[in-house]
């Protein structure tokens, strides 16, 4: 079996909340392996290479002044198929929305604020998870 490994990012309210540890837990017990974790608030460099596809976008601003508005735990996961089983994991982007079972149904909710925060992110692909990973874990 080949195994992949995809870049997860625990977001400042998920850090804040007190829920890292559970989302650990759930990535444990779906059978990935963590093979580096790391806790930072990231800079805005990093952030902008992060999330370059969505600069012209009018979420982009808000999506960066969240995301370095506290710390960040970055892990890299390992696991057949860890990209598409860590987004299935995660739920739909939307909390409200996103089914019960997965982290963001669980665990999350819409605040009302000018950008969602969704406790998690995991990379899309093959391509995005090396580019992340490089950025996270350099």
């Amino acid at each position: 079996m080949a195994t992949e490994e995809t870049l997860v990012l625990v977001k400042p309210d998920g850090v804040a909340r007190g829920l890292t540890g559970q989302i650990l837990a759930r990535i444990e017990a779906k059978g990935y392996e963590i093979v580096d974790i790391r806790k930072l608030t990231p800079g805005r460099e990093v952030l902008a290479a992060h999330y370059a596809e969505h600069e012209s976008k009018p979420f982009y601003e808000p999506l960066v002044e969240f995301m370095s508005s506290g710390d960040v735990v970055a892990v890299r996961v390992a696991g057949h198929r860890v990209i598409e089983g860590f987004r299935s994991l995660a739920g739909a982007t939307e909390p409200t929305t996103a089914a019960p079972g997965t982290i963001r149904g669980d665990l999350g909710r819409d605040w009302g604020l000018k950008v969602q925060q969704n406790l998690v992110h995991g990379s899309d692909s093959h391509e995005s998870a090396a580019r992340e990973l490089a950025l996270w874990f350099s």
